[in-house]
């Protein structure tokens, strides 16, 4: 809902109050509130100055909204054309082949990758689990993209209870498109 405070002459884009749970439904409500959520993670994501500091609000915010227990931001490296990341859960630093894993396919193909039983996917890495002794079940990797359409890294999320689905796709989508306008300022400002 849009309003427009008089008193305090402010614009009010996201009002969420209790009295949204009698939307058609609670689901709707929720989803309402994980939108209304995301105006605030922006304004704490605004205070970060390097991708180092934004990482961890990216990691914790993506794992709250979509209930997951683990979240890792993959960055493409062009010149070892790998995919690593400084923020994984419980390893200090992952870096694997771009074309390697799940992450590695939705960085290829530009596109969400939903694997609900990591044992059934031929392109589940599970390297990365011996290293860290963490057990993945399910896992959703979503491409970041920069201003150009061209993939920069990947958001990948780890273990929710039943298993990711379209609408964890929609919101992955629509969150990545919300970063990634700092991941790849950060990316050009760490490379001057």
């Amino acid at each position: 809902m849009v309003t427009f405070d008089n008193q305090r002459s402010a614009l009010v884009i996201f009002d969420y109050t209790p009295k949204l749970y009698h939307l058609r439904d609670r689901s709707h409500a929720m989803r309402y509130k994980n939108y209304a959520d995301l105006a605030t993670f922006g304004k704490r994501l605004l205070t970060a100055t390097a991708l180092e500091e934004g990482l961890p609000l990216i990691a914790e915010y993506s794992k709250e909204i979509a209930h997951a227990k683990r979240c890792s931001v993959f960055v493409y490296d062009e010149v070892t054309r790998e995919l690593w990341t400084t923020l994984a859960d419980g390893i200090d630093k992952i870096v694997i082949d771009a074309n390697e894993g799940v992450v590695g396919k939705a960085f290829r193909l530009g596109e969400v990758i939903v694997v609900n039983d990591v044992n059934s996917s031929p392109y589940f890495c599970e390297a990365i689990d011996k290293a860290s002794g963490f057990e993945t079940k399910n896992l959703i990797a979503t491409p970041i993209f920069n201003s150009k359409r061209e993939v920069i890294g990947v958001l990948e999320l780890l273990n929710k209870a039943g298993g990711f689905d379209e609408e964890d796709k929609t919101f992955t989508q629509f969150f990545t498109n919300f970063i990634s306008g700092f991941v790849e300022l950060s990316l050009l400002h760490a490379q001057r």
